[in-house]
């Protein structure tokens, strides 16, 4: 378990999640590096959480329809 309390249960999924991470803080124009971004703002980290989520919400509600 992470320190945090949340863990991936599928290990490949952690990439997929990063490059999603990264994807969805560059259409926000926040700079990533890979490992460390201790440089970004908690406000920046917490609005690149919440669209990845509002990303993945849609995504599962446009495919349940199908």
């Amino acid at each position: 378990m992470t320190k945090n309390g949340s863990r991936i249960e599928v290990p490949e999924a952690r990439r997929a999640l990063d490059r999603f991470k990264t994807e969805v803080a560059g259409s926000m124009n926040i700079s990533l590096e890979n490992g460390y971004n201790g440089d970004i703002t908690a406000r920046d980290a917490g609005r690149i959480g919440g669209q990845m989520v509002r990303r993945m919400i849609e995504f599962a509600e446009n495919n349940m329809q199908k």
